[in-house]
């Protein structure tokens, strides 16, 4: 009966160690916690690491693919970098936090493009538990004029 209780343990406390690796550590009574950032759609199926590199690639195509100048901006030969600070909450939605940079017109077609990113099909983690995770994208605006 006593091997029984024993092996039970080991059991228990090897599984939730296995299940609690990706989200944090607890060596010699010391615990640390990762941040797990949100998994883009298509990123499920990878392990950690490369769901964060398929989430920082996912995010270029997309901010590539949906650019476009405004076209006044583009006529007056309006250039520069504007910075996006938003954060995807803990239902994997993007919220835009910042912007700043460039001129009014930049600014809103870079926040039109990052509030146009779909929805996460996970939101970001910390210790288990959904989290807004922090986000700053800059996009340079240049007419090539």
């Amino acid at each position: 009966m006593k091997y029984l209780l024993i092996l039970s343990l080991i059991l228990v406390s090897g599984s939730t160690v296995f299940s609690q690796e990706e989200w944090g550590n607890v060596k010699a009574n010391k615990v640390t916690l990762n941040e797990i950032g949100p998994i883009w759609p298509g990123c499920e199926n990878d392990d950690a690491a490369k769901r964060s590199d398929c989430f920082d690639t996912k995010l270029i195509q997309h901010i590539t693919a949906n650019f476009k100048y405004p076209t006044d901006a583009y006529k007056k030969n309006e250039q520069g970098r504007v910075l996006v600070d938003f954060i995807i909450n803990e239902k994997g939605v993007v919220e835009i936090q910042k912007v700043s940079g460039g001129t009014k017109a930049l600014q809103n077609e870079a926040k039109r493009n990052i509030l146009s990113i779909p929805k996460m099909s996970k939101p970001g983690m910390f210790a288990g538990k959904p989290r807004a995770i922090k986000f700053t994208v800059p996009i340079t605006f240049k007419t090539g004029k």
